[in-house]
């Protein structure tokens, strides 16, 4: 199977968990993509449900396709949160962030009671780190914030030069208004102590580490789909 075949099969099994009457994070990215169209086809078909897009390009997807939409103002509790992932290792740990919607993608799966990572086995990793780390920074100091998150990684024993998102020779900016450092890690042993010290930096919004908030991941490879649950 080619690349976005792998996807379509990884979000063909998780539209298996969604249920009639389910209120739905929807992920941002080209696997998520492939789910939002599944779920089109069985909301067609009679399935009611009600979604909390987690960028502006999903909602939009979601509203040509003809999935309701709701916001977490309107419904602040989920039910189950679908979304892509750039990395999962064997703790469900995730880095998210590649498409540039990883705030309102932490804030939605934050409020939803479960959370499945559906992505092909190109994403699996041992350790967390080779892709680089989307951090969501505020404009304002922008640059003192960067020599913040250099210092932050240093004092973890990581070596780390940050580079500012661009799109079209433009500074990428996000659904928030926000721009994106690329923090290239290599290997992140620590997770959490990254994650605390990327927290206490006061320009850094977020960061595209998720920790403790999948709890099943679906991965498509060319032998099949596997469905990965979480030990906590």
């Amino acid at each position: 199977m080619d690349a976005r075949q792998l996807k379509i099969e990884a979000a063909r099994v998780a539209l298996s968990h969604v249920e009639d009457g389910m209120r739905l994070g929807i992920g941002t990215g080209s696997t998520a993509e492939e789910f939002v169209r599944l779920l089109a086809a069985r909301v067609a078909g009679g399935l009611r449900v009600v979604g909390v897009p987690t960028s502006e390009r999903t909602a939009a997807l979601c509203c040509e396709l003809g999935v309701a939409l709701t916001t977490l103002d309107e419904t602040p509790e989920l039910d189950l949160t679908i979304d892509g992932a750039d990395e999962i290792d064997a703790e469900l740990s995730l880095i998210k962030g590649g498409g540039g919607a990883l705030l309102r993608e932490k804030i939605v799966a934050a409020a939803s009671s479960r959370m499945i990572a559906i992505a092909d086995r190109s994403k699996l990793v041992d350790v967390l780190g080779r892709f680089p780390l989307p951090v969501e920074v505020n404009r304002f100091g922008l640059e003192a914030t960067r020599r913040a998150v250099v210092r932050a990684a240093a004092g973890l024993g990581l070596n780390v030069e940050p580079t500012l998102r661009m799109t079209r020779g433009e500074p990428f900016v996000t659904d928030g208004g926000h721009l994106i450092l690329d923090a290239s890690f290599g290997r992140i042993p620590d997770t959490r102590a990254l994650s605390d010290a990327l927290h206490a930096i006061p320009g850094v919004v977020e960061h595209g580490l998720f920790l403790g908030l999948a709890d099943t991941a679906i991965v498509a490879g060319d032998v099949g789909v596997e469905t990965i649950s979480a030990i906590r």
